[in-house]
């Protein structure tokens, strides 16, 4: 058996080697935008964390706890908890993927919600979203995917001033109760397929960003 002295120093090099690797890692947090337990929003989340590429990882994220935004709670109690735990995460994150469900052809409120507590204060707005490489998708039980969804996040997203990932189309999942099962797990090859290249091409657009 090496000295102490030796065997010290090779596990402070494998430590090291383990943080200059954990370093390295693209870091991209998504976020699902509904509150529904069995969300097929969060499972598209998961799904995508699992088919990350090699040197990226996925963080899950969602909007549990956020009360709805009121300027008095914020004058009189500031930023709630879960606000400011997950505005943390946003800005610490070097790309964004928000996965949007469609409600009333439209964006969900409660989303909206998060995103509009977390621009508070404005000045923290170019520190949390600013420049930030950013990407929606979605899914939904009905025909026509998230489209009118996303479509209604692009000027908020312009109003965020985010660096819009618009190279992998428009990710849309449509009739998701035939492509998810009972527990929430992909069973659709095709759609695999797809979000594998969405969330890799995505990567290397976060990658390769210049720095916000």
């Amino acid at each position: 058996m090496p000295p102490r002295s030796e065997r010290v120093e090779h596990v402070e090099q494998v430590e090291q080697v383990a943080q200059d690797e954990q370093a390295e890692m693209t870091r991209i947090l998504g976020i699902a935008g509904s509150l529904r337990k069995g969300s097929y929003n969060k499972a598209l989340l998961r799904a995508a964390a699992v088919l990350a590429p090699d040197g990226v990882v996925i963080e899950v994220a969602g909007i549990e706890g956020i009360p709805v935004y009121d300027g008095d709670l914020e004058a009189e109690s500031g930023i709630p908890e879960p606000v400011r735990a997950l505005k943390e995460r946003v800005a610490a994150a070097e790309g964004l993927l928000l996965v949007t469900p469609e409600y009333n052809n439209s964006m969900p409120g409660a989303f909206k919600n998060a995103i509009d507590w977390m621009t508070r204060p404005s000045s923290d707005i170019p520190k949390v979203f600013g420049n930030k490489p950013t990407a929606l998708l979605g899914a939904t039980p009905g025909g026509f995917g998230t489209l009118l969804s996303q479509t209604s996040w692009l000027p908020v997203l312009r109003a965020l001033r985010v660096r819009l990932w618009l190279g992998g189309g428009s990710f849309l999942v449509s009739r998701a109760h035939d492509v998810f099962d009972a527990d929430g797990k992909l069973q659709d090859a095709e759609l695999e397929d797809k979000l594998r290249k969405f969330v890799a091409g995505f990567a290397t657009f976060v990658a390769t960003s210049p720095d916000a």
